[in-house]
């Protein structure tokens, strides 16, 4: 398959380690944050300010361009990196976050991180009556209504498989369920069944319809919050192998709480294969970033920054800032006075905080790249202080600037 993972160096006492993934379209440098273009374009961001920002890799999402513009139309334009002018590594997810997303999550404030909320037991839900059923799952598949039109659509393992290599990302997901923490362990086992007979049909669809250029593909771990659920899988899908073959690397996927980035993910690292890399879905806040770098992620993708941004959030060194706030009505002052991204090297907090109280496009795009720039650099510096030994000392450096108050 088209990917070598090399590790560079571990991280002395835990899981992390520094490495490079090697891809058709280039090497990405991990530990590396991984940035979303959900409908092949990070909102507001072209491609020349993702490369200007630091960023080596972009994930889109199946099910969308799948529904919009249809995958045999990206296959025709040459592929994703033709189609969205992005010469870089690519990754798309399998369409299965959609299960979840789409599915129990829908209307239930259930989000892929959740920060102390209180969550609803399954038999303590309110009555879903009234709210859209948009996806209906079987053990071959999943029934997707379309949100954009409501027409029905079954993806499988094999159909996911199919709508990814027409994509033609570098690296690309074994279809899966992700689960809810609110469900039950008996439903956390029956679905953790389904990812894995799924994660079989998608190897075994990859390798027959795989040709020379064939993408990497990864298999995902779900389980939950239960230690033997998230080992087994682990487990399974090390062991899997079709033909000799198994996966190119893991995903570890499902909704966490915070304290999950050093349970749920340590659990399945210490079991998946050293020597390939894995990947942390949908998390990106900057203490899950550093759990999970300790916890042995090489890689993460999360769309936090660019929403952040386009509602106007921006992360400093001193925690996250509301730009819109009337102190900064007069501040001249960049976001962040230590940040060398292309917003702060040429903007002022008042002039941000002007475009998002005047409704001016622009201010996304601006309080945007400041985001992926301190995510991306944030993680890049973790890489560096893994390889300089200096990589607790970075941590707290950066925790005790980022807890105080401006």
């Amino acid at each position: 398959m088209s990917l070598k993972f090399t590790i560079a160096k571990k991280l002395s006492g835990r899981l992390g380690r520094a490495g490079v993934i090697e891809t058709p379209h280039g090497i990405i440098e991990t530990p590396a944050f991984i940035t979303v273009g959900t409908k092949a374009a990070v909102k507001s961001i072209n491609s020349d300010q993702i490369k200007e920002i630091g960023i080596q890799c972009v994930l889109a999402n199946t099910y969308h361009l799948y529904l919009q513009p249809g995958d045999e139309l990206i296959k025709k334009a040459g592929g994703l990196h033709s189609f969205m002018n992005w010469p870089g590594p690519m990754m798309t997810d399998s369409g299965g976050f959609q299960v979840f997303s789409l599915g129990v999550a829908f209307g239930k404030g259930i989000a892929k991180m959740n920060k102390g909320r209180e969550l609803l037991l399954p038999e303590a839900r309110p009555d879903d009556e009234g709210l859209p059923k948009l996806v209906t799952i079987d053990n071959d598949g999943v029934m997707f209504r379309s949100h954009l039109d409501g027409s029905a659509h079954y993806f499988t393992p094999e159909k996911s498989i199919d709508i990814q290599h027409n994509l033609g990302a570098d690296i690309i997901f074994a279809f899966d369920e992700c689960t809810s923490p609110t469900e039950s362990v008996h439903y956390q086992s029956q679905a953790l069944d389904r990812t894995h007979r799924w994660a079989k049909k998608s190897l075994e669809h990859h390798i027959k319809i795989s040709k020379k250029e064939a993408p990497a593909l990864f298999g995902i771990v779900q389980g939950g919050r239960h230690e033997h659920l998230r080992k087994e899988s682990a487990q399974y899908l090390a062991d899997l192998k079709v033909d000799g073959v198994g996966f190119d690397g893991f995903g570890i996927g499902g909704s966490f709480e915070k304290e999950d980035m050093g349970t749920a993910v340590e659990w399945a690292n210490q079991i998946l294969p050293e020597n390939k890399p894995r990947h942390l879905l949908g998390i990106g806040e900057p203490e899950d970033l550093f759990q999970g770098v300790e916890n042995g992620v090489d890689t993460f993708d999360c769309v936090a920054p660019t929403r952040n941004g386009r509602t106007g959030t921006v992360y400093t060194c001193f925690g996250k800032k509301h730009i819109e706030n009337n102190c900064y009505i007069d501040d001249f002052s960049p976001i962040d006075k230590d940040c060398k991204c292309y917003t702060c090297r040429n903007y002022t907090r008042a002039y941000i905080n002007h475009l998002f109280r005047g409704k001016e496009m622009l201010a996304g795009t601006l309080a945007s790249i400041h985001n992926l720039y301190f995510v991306t650099s944030l993680v890049a510096g973790m890489r560096q202080a893994i390889l300089n030994d200096t990589f607790n000392e970075y941590k707290e450096s950066f925790f005790k600037k980022y807890n105080e108050k401006l």
